[in-house]
């Protein structure tokens, strides 16, 4: 099940809480998760367990997590029904998940651990 939610949601902190600071999340995305306002959630549950999600704000991805790649697959692309993904600088960690979802992916943000995706060239 896919949950969209954002900070002030009734269970968000229940679901999320655990993400946020967590050195786990951190070692595998090289990233820090933040419940800023205004990002809208995606968390892909498994047994009502959050295993995957991705945070965008204004349909810029800003976070990314799974704990496997195909988590992640379903969550993009559910995503990429309801939004057209703007530029988004995300975690290079799942670069091969991003491209198998057909984002265009460029290596050229100058930092080593990210990597650039959009949903089209043409944007």
């Amino acid at each position: 099940m896919i949950l969209k939610m954002d900070n002030k949601s009734k269970d968000f902190y229940n679901i999320m809480g655990k993400f946020f600071g967590s050195r786990i999340v951190q070692n595998k995305t090289n990233d820090r998760i933040y419940d800023d306002n205004n990002k809208e959630w995606y968390v892909y549950l498994e047994n009502n367990n959050p295993v995957a999600f991705v945070s965008v704000l204004s349909d810029v991805i800003k976070n990314v997590y799974s704990i496997k790649d195909g988590y992640l697959i379903e969550l993009l692309t559910h995503i990429s029904k309801e939004i057209k993904i703007k530029d988004s600088i995300v975690t290079k960690v799942y670069s091969e998940v991003y491209d198998s979802c057909g984002f265009i992916c460029t290596d050229d943000n100058g930092y080593k651990n990210f990597i650039r995706i959009r949903s089209d060239i043409d944007e």
